[in-house]
């Protein structure tokens, strides 16, 4: 079971960026797709990236392509979320999550998670 730990929430001006890391322990991490997911309060968690096991192939939800960008080092065991051109909707609790071998935009679909990070985006 792979244990996750994410990282870099701050508040930031709207326009402004971030990156975000999730520090990863267990066996066999480049075996896992990863995945960034993100809940504002009073709100369903939602989709904002995946990344597949070499970290060449990455997948985004329409509200972020183009803003945000996820990458991976498997030597470092370690998943990013870089983030520019951040708006006060990105505002949210984000967490990273892992699941064996394929990419999902799917919750559901992972197995384990990080306890999250606060990113809070003011106008």
């Amino acid at each position: 079971q792979v244990q996750l730990v994410e990282s870099g929430g701050r508040l930031v001006q709207a326009g402004g960026s971030l990156r975000l890391s999730c520090a990863a322990s267990g066996r066999a991490f480049s075996t896992y797709a990863m995945g960034w997911f993100r809940q504002a309060p009073g709100k369903e968690r939602e989709f904002v990236a995946t990344i597949n096991l070499s970290g060449d192939v990455a997948y985004y939800a329409d509200s972020v392509k183009g803003r945000f960008t996820i990458s991976r080092d498997n030597a470092k065991n370690t998943v990013d979320l870089q983030m520019n051109v951040l708006k006060p909707e990105d505002t949210a609790v984000y967490r990273c999550a892992s699941r064996r071998f394929v990419p999902s935009m799917s919750p559901s679909d992972y197995s384990s998670w990080g306890q999250g990070t606060q990113v809070t985006v003011s106008s």
